[in-house]
């Protein structure tokens, strides 16, 4: 296929918002510059970061998670987070969310002009709770509670990170009904939208619709989003089985971003390409531009010199550059 061909079939697949109904309309969360890079082992450029995030800011979507306001002696990636939020050209009609792990990470975020939109995480298993923050899966909820009282005084959007929804690198298997009580609590505590993240990858179409179900008797759809990683190859179907139950809010990480420092071998996100790529094939609107996405994705791809975990980026990166 001709690179003009290839163009002009992104243009109809990519229908423009107004043209879009509750129905088909697929918001996509952009996670790569925060859950992408804050597992790369080398120390990320803050202007790469930075032209990254003006990059995706450019291609339609409406959410990018910019950084993390975690201490950078956990987190060296993160280190740069003030410089990179204030660094970064804000477009009318995105949201630049940065995640909160605590109450110090707040007074933080809180220093830096323009943060109008935290994300906080919770965790279903105690195994990965104790792993991640040093407590039990609700001891954390508890403290989550603090953080975000202190963010609704100051008129801050919140939204909700529930890991290990499906399975645990050390408690293994998760029942669903662990995931709905942290689900209905951080609904409960203020949060606007949950993100159900499989943080290892090992989710399975069946898995996922039975944690979904359980959700039912506590919350709808409109107030969930689906947070897949790729470690076994079912990000996408795992993303449609969501799809299915109705959520229209997906997570994602440009050029397939992204890992786990607390699970041994698991991979990085759905990449944003594959996904937007597929749900346009499906007749869905994300008001995202694949081609200048693919853009992005080889740009970072480039800049940390690790080739493309994203299918779609590799299949059209050459005919997009013609």
């Amino acid at each position: 296929m001709s690179g003009f061909l290839v163009r002009n079939a992104t243009r109809v697949l990519t229908r423009s918002l107004a043209q879009a109904t509750n129905a088909d309309y697929i918001r996509i969360v952009e996670v790569g510059p925060r859950d992408g890079l804050q597992n790369e082992a080398k120390q990320v450029p803050t202007e790469v970061k930075i032209n990254l995030i003006n990059q995706l800011s450019d291609t339609g979507l409406k959410s990018i998670e910019v950084t993390s306001f975690v201490s950078p002696k956990w987190v060296p990636q993160m280190g740069d987070n003030s410089k990179v939020f204030s660094g970064i050209k804000k477009k009318p009609g995105v949201d630049y969310p940065v995640l909160i792990p605590n109450l110090k990470g707040l007074e933080s975020a809180l220093q830096v002009d323009g943060i109008k939109e935290i994300a906080v995480f919770a965790s279903a298993s105690d195994g990965f709770a104790k792993k991640n923050v040093n407590c039990t899966a609700d001891e954390a909820v508890l403290r989550i509670k603090d953080v975000m009282d202190a963010a609704k005084l100051k008129g801050l959007k919140i939204r909700g990170y529930v890991s290990c929804v499906v399975g645990c690198p050390y408690d293994g298997a998760i029942k669903p009904s662990a995931v709905t009580s942290v689900t209905e609590k951080l609904l409960e505590f203020g949060c606007y939208e949950v993100s159900l993240g499989d943080t290892i990858g090992v989710g399975t179409r069946d898995t996922i619709d039975a944690m979904l179900k359980d959700l039912w008797s506590v919350t709808t759809a409109d107030r969930l989003a689906i947070h897949c990683h790729d470690t076994y190859g079912q990000a996408l179907v795992n993303i449609c089985t969501a799809l299915e139950h109705g959520i229209k809010v997906v997570d994602s990480s440009v050029s397939g971003l992204g890992g786990c420092p607390y699970a041994k071998g698991a991979t990085g996100n759905a990449a944003t390409e594959d996904v937007v790529y597929m749900l346009h094939g499906q007749g869905c609107v994300t008001g995202v531009d694949l081609e200048k996405l693919v853009k992005a994705g080889h740009y970072i791809s480039t800049a940390i010199d690790k080739p493309t975990a994203s299918r779609v980026n590799k299949a059209l990166y050459q005919k997009y550059s013609l």
